[in-house]
């Protein structure tokens, strides 16, 4: 198992899904952790210092630059530094292009984009002083493709993938790696909510309607799951991934092979 311990993981929306399983892997690594989100922070921070990791949370609206700053910061003073950045805040909105709300709009494009700029650009310094530094954007499969109805959402994703490129060629000949990770439907309480949409549409059970919504777009039936996606996490920020670099990595049940 790669050796995490005297490194610091940051991941945004952290408190509940992809993100606190993500955590809970690194903590299992033995990183320091900084939490941030909504929802059950007590039971989030016992679930990532069960396996002895040390762990804060940090409350920042991801809307607010000058929240994600202070949060940046606030890991620096408590831990030392952001070793390993990981951005995975993010919310949802469908609708069709012209009756897409506006402030739903920018809403989405600043937490599912603009926040991973701002949290990459107060990481950065403190990785180039320290020689090392792992980032990783959770985008989505829709980083990749497109589906009707989520224009923000899409646009967000692929603007992730691109600042991912980027990042990593500004920091191409440094011992700093960043990536993105392109998961397809995972059981998140985003995804939980459009189940319940469906079986209420349709007056079909719940389990009916989790079949539906997977074989629409994901050929294994399968959902992804927050500890696989934290285990590729793990893979990245070890030696194996030293030179994985601006790489939009799909780990989506086969959505994108169609």
């Amino acid at each position: 198992m790669t050796d995490l311990k005297g490194r610091t993981a940051l991941i945004t929306g952290s408190t509940s899904g992809i993100g606190l399983g993500i955590a809970r892997t690194l903590a299992d690594a033995g990183a320091n952790i900084v939490l941030n989100g909504y929802g059950d922070v007590a039971g989030a921070l016992s679930t990532v210092q069960s396996s002895g990791a040390a762990a804060i949370h940090h409350p920042a609206d991801m809307r607010q630059p000058q929240q994600i700053e202070a949060m940046v910061h606030a890991a620096a003073e408590r831990f030392g530094g952001v070793d390993i950045l990981v951005n995975n805040a993010g919310i949802q909105h469908v609708a069709p292009v012209e009756s897409f709300p506006p402030d739903s709009w920018d809403a989405i494009l600043a937490i599912n984009l603009t926040s991973s700029f701002h949290t990459i650009r107060h990481a950065l310094p403190g990785m180039r002083a320290r020689g090392w530094g792992r980032i990783v954007n959770i985008a989505s499969v829709h980083g990749l493709v497109g589906s009707a109805g989520k224009s923000a959402y899409v646009a967000a994703k692929h603007g992730l993938v691109g600042l991912t490129k980027v990042t990593a060629l500004e920091t191409a000949r440094t011992g700093i790696t960043c990536n993105a990770i392109c998961p397809g439907f995972v059981l998140t309480p985003l995804v939980a909510q459009q189940i319940a949409d469906i079986a209420a549409k349709d007056d079909i059970s719940r389990n009916a309607a989790q079949q539906r919504l997977l074989a629409e777009k994901q050929p294994s039936g399968q959902f992804v799951t927050p500890e696989q996606l934290g285990n590729l996490v793990l893979t990245l920020c070890s030696p194996l991934g030293a030179e994985i670099r601006g790489a939009a990595l799909a780990m989506d049940g086969g959505w994108t092979a169609q």
